[in-house]
């Protein structure tokens, strides 16, 4: 989420989709790593990246672009479209601005049928996820949203959203409060499953098929958390604690959770009691996706404006769909 060397990027954009024209992405293959994790490919050429989803059924990886500070109502975000078995192929799918699509500074997506949900400051947004035409917008204003940031859907149809109560200027990220999450029926009806302080700046949401739960971390920063929340309750069950600054999150098919951290500069795999640090050296590491045909894992580096693309050892990496 990071955006505080905004202004040194020019027209991130166009240098993307010249990279994408050109099939020219760099894609570079990585130095020895760690044996937990093993780096096959950096993506470069993105404008601020802060979150990345595999669709399955298209065999690509959307990726959200802010294009500036993540509070700032620009207009000029978009969405990349990156082939996920030819990775130096991408394009601009949806773009602020173009084909009537109004977007400023997206972040966290879903899938939910044919529709890509996305957060976008203080309003959820959905567009064609083969089109990219946009089909709905739904407000969260009036709930007095200050910074919505991950969206992930429930076995019962409904978009959970976690508001983390931050600006995100070119300053640095201030925090204003407003910790929550909300939930959107399937019909748009918008509630508040949980508030208040206590859920330590909301960011990354998952759900938890085998637990039947929400599992969130928190981007406080000095004391990060995993937590659970079960439907109907709001009622937080700690599962991890960390330095600072947890981001994304993502359950992988055999209950390993991936968390992404500023404050160490990693990616962690939480495997019940156990937490181990699998990627080191990683710039503010943003909203993880999962690769499910692949079992690989994409990590979003907003200030470097790429995507790394890296492979857990051991088991597979391959998610629910």
């Amino acid at each position: 989420m990071g955006i505080t060397m905004a202004h040194r990027l020019i027209r991130p954009l166009q240098a993307l989709a010249l990279c994408a024209l050109l099939g020219a992405c760099r894609s570079s293959q990585a130095a020895e790593a760690p044996a937990a994790a093993r780096m096959l490919t950096r993506i470069e050429g993105f404008g601020f990246p802060e979150s990345v989803r595999y669709d399955p059924d298209q065999d690509v990886y959307f990726v959200s672009n802010m294009a500036g500070p993540g509070s700032l109502k620009d207009g000029n975000g978009y969405i990349a479209r990156v082939f996920a078995g030819a990775t130096d192929r991408a394009e601009v799918f949806i773009q602020g601005g173009k084909n009537s699509v109004v977007l400023n500074a997206p972040k966290g997506m879903a899938l939910r049928g044919d529709t890509l949900w996305v957060a976008d400051i203080d309003v959820l947004r959905g567009f064609d996820r083969r089109t990219g035409a946009p089909l709905a917008t739904i407000d969260l204003r009036p709930q007095r949203a200050v910074l919505l940031n991950d969206v992930a859907v429930g076995p019962d149809g409904a978009l959970h959203v976690t508001d983390t109560g931050i600006a995100m200027t070119d300053k640095g990220v201030i925090y204003q409060g407003g910790d929550r999450i909300f939930r959107i029926a399937p019909d748009r009806t918008v509630s508040t499953i949980a508030s208040g302080a206590g859920l330590g700046r909301p960011n990354g949401i998952t759900w938890d098929p085998d637990g039947k739960r929400w599992i969130v971390v928190s981007f406080d920063p000095f004391r990060s958390e995993v937590y659970a929340i079960r439907p109907g309750d709001s009622v937080r069950t700690i599962l991890a604690r960390g330095p600072g600054k947890f981001d994304g999150v993502e359950r992988l098919a055999d209950g390993r959770l991936l968390v992404t951290c500023w404050a160490d500069s990693s990616l962690h795999v939480i495997d019940g009691q156990h937490t181990q640090r699998v990627v080191r050296d990683l710039w503010q590491p943003a909203d993880l996706g999962v690769d499910t045909r692949r079992g690989l894992i994409a990590i979003p580096l907003a200030l470097q404006g790429r995507v790394e693309i890296w492979a857990l050892s051991g088991r597979t990496a391959g998610n629910r769909e």
